[in-house]
Formats: structure tokens, C-alpha cells, sequence
């Protein structure tokens, strides 16, 4: 340990040099407060024995100079002293004094005070080398943070394409998103939106974002159904997340029209479709287990249609919303949530995040918050046109389903993933698999099922249609479904007729337009009405007839 000795008295410096030396110190020596900086910045001493009373420059003036050389690591300053008043002794310390060291010297208490000193200096250094390695590690992290920080936003700089229909926030409980929203444009303007929530919050719950929106990308610009690609993102998943993950996310598809709605919702909260007038208009809930906790042979990519106008908006959000806290431990819940967009005139965004962060405050969050609201309108995206070649030769196919097929196959996914192959039809993927879906449950359901749309009229309808419709299924022994595939290139169209071997059903119940409001059992007829050119039925209702022009 090296001890700096400032004294004008060379008497006392050498006193003080000899008792040191003994104890085995190294000595550096000074004598008036100008020699002592000096000697500091020459020779960076442990400890300095200061006297007060000097020429040119006295110790009351010395030893905050010293301290600021010394910078955060502590220097001990020990003022050696005849004076014995208490305001001389008080003034050494308001300067930065540490301790007093009486004149005349007495060696074994300048020995405990020196070894006393010198093992907090010693902690000091520890604790100044243990900063410094803390701000480095903390440095790097953050410069990691903001590359990775970058590679997201990057990931979701998609989410700008169409401001006139989408307003959304993204509000992280921590540096980096668990809540992902992706926005994307198909290949026939059609919109795709993606609202997913990862477990937690921070980096360890935003490391499926990657993975997430690379596969939504790259499935939205083929124009896939949102259940295909809920299917193929919860493959992702469960590879790559532990045990204890999962993303609960709402999928949804705005067709460029913005007259139909296509969702898939897993594990998410409600969402709410409103009507210009009315506010809400319904209450879309959940009906799927969230993304990465199914195998995939278990996993139910079946998704619900909506017919929108320009009158309807919806509004999606994560559970953060709901489950936000203020100051008094109070949650938002979704009775203030529902106050708010359940109003005649269609609300906006601010309208929600406002009264939302009024209630929070200053509170603390713990989940991260996100929230969107959607105007069901055409689309009409700035993104280029891509210019799509469509298959020069006509193609037709034909298949018949027997009753034993219906149990077990799902023909709506083999024939689009067959009729998909012709050049510029994979595009119209998700529209195709709507028609034929379409078409087909209605023929399996009426034609052959002999099952009431009624049914779904009460409040527990749907449950009570399903489970009659596996029942009978389950019992079915007879009766076939044919499905004939046309296409015609001359006008880049494909026709679809499917025909059930039963008694025909109602089709013109459902044609009726104050239906489209009255019946929940009308939305898939109604649909077709909208996204194909043209629909017709025989008069007995078993034969189906849908023309579906690609360009």
C-alpha cells in the first residue's frame, strides 16, 4: 500500500516516513498542497495523511482536489492536526475528510486507522472494478438489443400498407414485443391481419416473431386460407417453443372487396364486429386452442366467414387490455371495454387507448398491450399489380364421394390443393377453398344429413346442430356427393357443380337480402352471392352451379 505524506514541517514528514517505512508501506511525500496533486497524478497513493495548515495551498483547499482525481474509487484523506476546536475539525470533514490524525503521532493508532482505510479503499476497487465489467456487459446487451430490436422491426415493417383501414398500438410491458401484429397483401388484394400474444413479455417471448412472420409472409403473398396458415405457424411452434409456450392469435382475412370477413381465432379474447348505428352487431369469440400446443394431427384449421360492408369494423386486442392494472390494483376488465365500443357511432382507436391509459396511470405494467381496430372497405392497396400468367389449357375433373368417404375425407382440401397446381390459381387458393367448402358442407349438411339450419336460431344452437351433425354422420350408410371441376381459359374461370344424391333443400330461404342481418344460418349462401360471379341452383336444390373467374 503507498501513502502519500503532506507536510510544509519536513520534521513531521520524515516522523511519519520512518513509522511507515517500518510497517512495511511505500512513502511518497509532499510538502504543500500543489506538490501534492503533483505527487497524486505522478504516483497514485492508497492513502493520504493531510496537514491543515500549509503555504500556497492548505489542506482545506487540498483534499477536495484530491478526491476529484480520485474519481469513484475511494481515496481516504486522514488530516493531521494540532487543532482542537470543533469547527476546525468539522471543516476538514465538509471538505472530504475522512478521518484525524492528532499531533504529537502515535504509532498504533495511525497503524489501525491506515489498515482500517485500507480495507474499504480495497472494497472500493472491487466494487469500481465490478461496475466498470457491469457497464461493459451492459453496453454490449443493449447494442445486442438494438441489433435485434432492428431484425424485428424489420420483420414487421409490413404493417404500414393500408393506414385508411387499420389503426393499431403496440405497447410492450418490456423492451421487446411478446404481442405480434403482421399485416400483409395477397396476390388478389386480399388483406391478411395477424394478432398474436406469446407467453410472458421481453425478448424470451418475442423470439417466435421471426419464424411467425416469415411463415405468414410467405403464405399471405400466395394467397393461402387463414386456417392453412394458422396450420403451418402452429407446426412452427411447436418445434420451436418449450414446453410451457404458446401464442394465442386471431388470423383474419378482409377480401378486396371488404365485403367478407375470414377468421381464425385460437386462445385469443373476444373480438368485436360493430355496426355503423348499432355498435356492436356480434361478439366473435375464440374456437380454437392457440397456435403451438397441438400436434397436427389434432389441430382444427376450420375458420368462420362474415359478410362486412363499409358500415362494420372490428376490433381485435390482447389480453393486456383487458387485464391492465392502476395504481389502486383495479383491472380494466371488459365491462369498461365493452362501455366503450359499444356505441351507435363507429369508435376509433384514440377512443380506446385514451380511457385506457387515463385509467392505468402511472401503474407499473406487467403484460405487454396491443390493439387494433379494422374498417371493413376495399382494400384498393398502392402495392403493385403483380402480374399473374394463367394456364392456357382447359382442365376438367370429376369425383364422387360415397358415405363412407364423408366419415373419414375432407374432398373440399385434396381437390383445391389439386386444382391449385394450374398456373395463377394458387393465388385464389383461400377464395376456392371458401367456395368449395361452401358448397359441399351445404350439400352434406341438407342434402344428405337432413340437418335444419333452424337449429342455430336458439341460444345454444350451434352446439346442438354440431352434435346432431356427428351423430348422423357417425349412423350415415348411404348417399353420395359428385364434385365436377371445370376450367376454361378463354376467360381464366372455374366452374364447380356439386350434387347431392338427397331430396334438395330451401337455397332460395337463404337468398333472401334481410336475411343477411336475420340469420346466422344465411351468412354462407349470402357469401357465395359475393365472392363468386355467379351462383345458381337447380330447382330441387341438390345441384349447386359456381363460375369463378381468376382475372
Amino acid at each position: 500500500m503507498k501513502v502519500l505524506v503532506v507536510d510544509d514541517q519536513k520534521l513531521n514528514r520524515s516522523l511519519l516516513q520512518h513509522m511507515l517505512l517500518q510497517d512495511g508501506y511505500e512513502v511518497v511525500l509532499a510538502e504543500d498542497g500543489y506538490h501534492a496533486l503533483e505527487q497524486y497524478e505522478k504516483e497514485s497513493p492508497d492513502i493520504v495523511l493531510l496537514d491543515v495548515v500549509m503555504p500556497n495551498l492548505d489542506g482545506y483547499e487540498t483534499a477536495p482536489r484530491l478526491k476529484a482525481l480520485a474519481g469513484e474509487v475511494y481515496l481516504p484523506i486522514i488530516f493531521i492536526t494540532a487543532l482542537g476546536d470543533q469547527d476546525s475539525l468539522k471543516r476538514c470533514l465538509d471538505v472530504g475528510g475522512d478521518d484525524f490524525l492528532n499531533k504529537p503521532f502515535d504509532r498504533v493508532i495511525l497503524q489501525a486507522k491506515i489498515q482500517a482505510h485500507g480495507r474499504i479503499r480495497d472494497l472500493s476497487i472491487k466494487t469500481y472494478e465490478q461496475k466498470i465489467e457491469l457497464d461493459y456487459h451492459r453496453l454490449q446487451t443493449e447494442r445486442e438489443h438494438k441489433i435485434v430490436e432492428h431484425i424485428f422491426n424489420r420483420a414487421l415493417e409490413g404493417n404500414y400498407k393500408v393506414p385508411h383501414l387499420l389503426e393499431f398500438s403496440l405497447s410492450p410491458a418490456a423492451m421487446f414485443n411478446g404481442d405480434i401484429m403482421l399485416v400483409e397483401i395477397g396476390p388478389t388484394g386480399n388483406l391478411y391481419i395477424m394478432m398474436g400474444d406469446f407467453t410472458g413479455h421481453g425478448l424470451s417471448s418475442a423470439v417466435g416473431t421471426l419464424p411467425v412472420s416469415r411463415t405468414f409472409y410467405s403464405m399471405a403473398q400466395k394467397g393461402m386460407s387463414v386456417g392453412d396458415i394458422a396450420m403451418e405457424i402452429n407446426r412452427i411452434l411447436l418445434t420451436l417453443l418449450p414446453d410451457d409456450m404458446f401464442c394465442a392469435a386471431a388470423i383474419v382475412e378482409l377480401n378486396s372487396a371488404g365485403k367478407s370477413l375470414s377468421i381464425w381465432a385460437g386462445g385469443t379474447p373476444d373480438m368485436y364486429l360493430l355496426q355503423n348505428g348499432t355498435g356492436i352487431s356480434q361478439t366473435i369469440a375464440s374456437q380454437h386452442m392457440a397456435l403451438g400446443i397441438l400436434e397436427n394431427d389434432e389441430f382444427d384449421r376450420v375458420y368462420d366467414n362474415y359478410v362486412v360492408s363499409n358500415d362494420n369494423k372490428l376490433v381485435l386486442f390482447t389480453d393486456g387490455v383487458v387485464e391492465a392494472f392502476n395504481s389502486k390494483g383495479e383491472m380494466f376488465g371488459y365491462e369498461r371495454l365493452l362501455a366503450l365500443v359499444d356505441s351507435p357511432d363507429l369508435i376509433d382507436l384514440e377512443q380506446i387507448i385514451k380511457p385506457l391509459d387515463e385509467f392505468r396511470g402511472d401503474a407499473e405494467r406487467d403484460d405487454d398491450i396491443s390493439l387494433l381496430v379494422l374498417t371493413c372497405d376495399a382494400v384498393n392497396s398502392t402495392q403493385e399489380e403483380h402480374q399473374v400468367q394463367y394456364s392456357q389449357l382447359p382442365h376438367s375433373y370429376s369425383l364422387a364421394i360415397d358415405s363412407d368417404m364423408m366419415k373419414t375425407t375432407d374432398p373440399v382440401v385434396e381437390v383445391v390443393d389439386m386444382i391449385t397446381q394450374l398456373q395463377g390459381a394458387d393465388e385464389h387458393r383461400s377464395t376456392l377453398f371458401l367456395l368449395l367448402s361452401e358448397a359441399y358442407n351445404n350439400a352434406l349438411d341438407h342434402g344428405i344429413l337432413k340437418l335444419d339450419s333452424k337449429i342455430k336460431d336458439s341460444d345454444d344452437g350451434f352446439i346442438e346442430y354440431y352434435m346432431q351433425r356427428d351423430e348422423r354422420l357417425s349412423a350415415l350408410s348411404e348417399g353420395q356427393i359428385d364434385i365436377e371441376v371445370t376450367y376454361n381459359p378463354d376467360d381464366t374461370s372455374f366452374t364447380f357443380t356439386v350434387r347431392d344424391s338427397g331430396d334438395g333443400f330451401n337455397h332460395e330461404g337463404a337468398q333472401i337480402p334481410h336475411l343477411k342481418q336475420e340469420l346466422e344460418h344465411g351468412r354462407g349462401n349470402i357469401l357465395l352471392q359475393e365472392l363468386a360471379n355467379n351462383v345458381k341452383f337447380n330447382d330441387l336444390g341438390n345441384e349447386i352451379t359456381i363460375n369463378y373467374q381468376l382475372n
